[in-house]
């Protein structure tokens, strides 16, 4: 079988993106992305050479990424579940309720008390918080930016915006977990990316901002790598309804199933099933495999 070299397949293979434009295609680019599924180097091989013949001049992401996934999931389910991460992202929505439920579990790892949905009077108007963490001194007000679009970007409306609520809300007292203290600081959360205006922006005025890839060494998908808090929606032997229902019955993170298996009594399953199900969850967040379930 001929394959092309990565220097051809740049210069005739272009990929259409959600928005319709069209990029040239970049082996290196998706090689790394199949890489960070944590597949072995001949695994990573493997795939990408099955992957080689079916490109065509205008290949849709889409279609890209779903072939990158099954091929991954015929060599383990975890490889599948870590390179599905931004699509497990959008599967928190629509409206993005559990994404800010995921975002509190992001920060509870790092040692803050964290409540959701809570709202506060300003100096001038009062405020819907996303996400309000405490930790010793500080209390942060978190504004979580929720998008379903793929390649949806965070224009620089929204920092400022964010910026002149953390202003208003500054230098007022609140009671949260039995405290009184004030908001020290605010941080802007996205699972989407942020305009090159965003980012100014935010570094201008020293706004704390987290973005699916910013900043470039602690971003969303380098922090969920580094410290296994998949979203459940990861698991790629749960359908969009048992997503659902483990999503509504609290169990937000992978981790949470594997502390806790009985969350698996809310999935109408057979038992065969709900084991191959904890074994991926076990896999992914590199825990051991149990023997027995």
């Amino acid at each position: 079988m001929y394959f092309l070299t990565p220097k051809q397949i740049k210069m005739k293979i272009h990929v259409k993106k959600h928005s319709g434009e069209l990029v040239p295609f970049e082996p290196n680019k998706l090689k790394h992305s199949l890489t960070k599924s944590e597949a072995s180097e001949d695994e990573v091989d493997t795939v990408f050479q099955r992957i080689q013949p079916r490109l065509y001049d205008g290949i849709t992401t889409r279609e890209l990424y779903e072939l990158a996934f099954d091929l991954l999931k015929n060599h383990r389910d975890s490889y599948a579940a870590r390179y599905s991460l931004k699509k497990a992202l959008r599967d928190l929505g629509p409206e993005g309720f559990y994404f800010e439920k995921w975002i509190g579990k992001l920060f509870a790892n790092a040692g803050y008390k964290t409540v959701t949905g809570k709202t506060v009077q300003g100096h001038a108007v009062t405020h819907e918080i996303d996400v309000i963490a405490t930790k010793g001194d500080s209390m942060l007000a978190i504004e979580c930016k929720f998008r379903n679009d793929v390649d949806a970007k965070i224009s620089v409306t929204t920092p400022m915006y964010f910026l002149s609520r953390v202003k208003d809300i500054k230098g007022i007292s609140f009671s949260f977990f039995e405290t009184p203290r004030q908001f020290t600081d605010g941080w802007l959360v996205t699972n989407a990316y942020l305009t090159s205006d965003s980012i100014s922006f935010g570094e201008y005025y020293k706004l704390n901002m987290l973005a699916w890839d910013y900043p470039a060494h602690n971003n969303i998908k380098n922090q969920v790598d580094n410290l296994d808090l998949y979203p459940v929606t990861c698991l790629t032997n749960l359908n969009g309804m048992e997503k659902s229902l483990l999503l509504k019955n609290g169990c937000i993170l992978v981790r949470d199933l594997v502390e806790k298996p009985n969350y698996l009594e809310y999935l109408q399953t057979a038992k065969h099933q709900k084991k191959r199900i904890l074994i991926e969850a076990q896999e992914l967040i590199h825990s051991p495999v149990p023997e027995e379930m």
